[in-house]
């Protein structure tokens, strides 16, 4: 499995379990863009060091490939000195470092094509982080919002079954009672007091009907004659 798969599994088996716990999305979407971007600095590692050896095995190919062309030299200079036996040791040597040589070159070509599918790996990799860190802000705002909605319709379904507003309305109907009863205490006082008045009337009435009835009776008897 390559350095990206690994990051890829990883990333989403972070993703499965915050989503699996799910406290709060907008906490699961900061954690991811932060865990996204710590994988990134691994994988940016990683490829960094796999250029690190791309460049370590071009520089021993070179180096490889130097020493047989420098014996290949030696083994021509020992041809025309008629020396075979030096020139026969000096293409031996040349065959050791090019076989070498050759070995590094395949490594180094073979690095060099991982490489390049790295960085483009790598690449997509970042834009795909960009992505997501510039939806981050479209999601936090759609969840505080989802929320805020859940909140406030949880608040009206408690008040709508007896919450504070069923509490709030029976106050009312409370007061209701009490100003009801209020008023009739204030209508008997009233009753009260116009009964009071109307029995001084009354009697006022009976008084003077009284002073009246005297009044007569003592004319009556002063005349001697009985009043018509």
């Amino acid at each position: 499995m390559g350095v990206l798969d690994r990051v890829g599994t990883l990333i989403r088996a972070n993703l499965n379990d915050l989503i699996s716990r799910a406290e709060d999305p907008e906490k699961v979407v900061r954690q991811l863009i932060l865990d996204m971007n710590n994988q990134l600095i691994q994988v940016k590692t990683q490829v960094a060091a796999s250029i690190a050896d791309e460049k370590l095995l071009q520089k021993r190919y070179e180096e490889n490939q130097k020493r047989a062309d420098e014996w290949q030299a030696k083994a021509e200079i020992a041809v025309e000195k008629g020396r075979d036996d030096l020139a026969k040791e000096a293409l031996t040597r040349r065959r050791s470092y090019q076989e070498t040589a050759d070995g590094f070159r395949q490594q180094w070509h073979d690095q060099s094509a991982q490489v390049e599918q790295l960085k483009v790996a790598l690449s997509q990799l970042e834009a795909k982080i960009t992505e997501a860190q510039t939806k981050k802000d479209l999601l936090i705002a759609r969840s505080r919002r989802a929320k805020a909605e859940t909140n406030i319709r949880k608040t009206l379904s408690g008040m709508d079954t007896g919450g504070a507003l069923g509490e709030f309305e029976r106050m009312a109907e409370k007061v209701d009672e009490e100003e009801a009863r209020a008023q009739a205490y204030a209508d008997l006082d009233q009753d009260t007091l116009d009964t009071r008045f109307k029995a001084m009337e009354s009697e006022d009435d009976v008084d003077r009907e009284l002073a009246e009835l005297k009044a007569r009776k003592a004319g009556t008897e002063t005349s001697g004659t009985p009043t018509p």
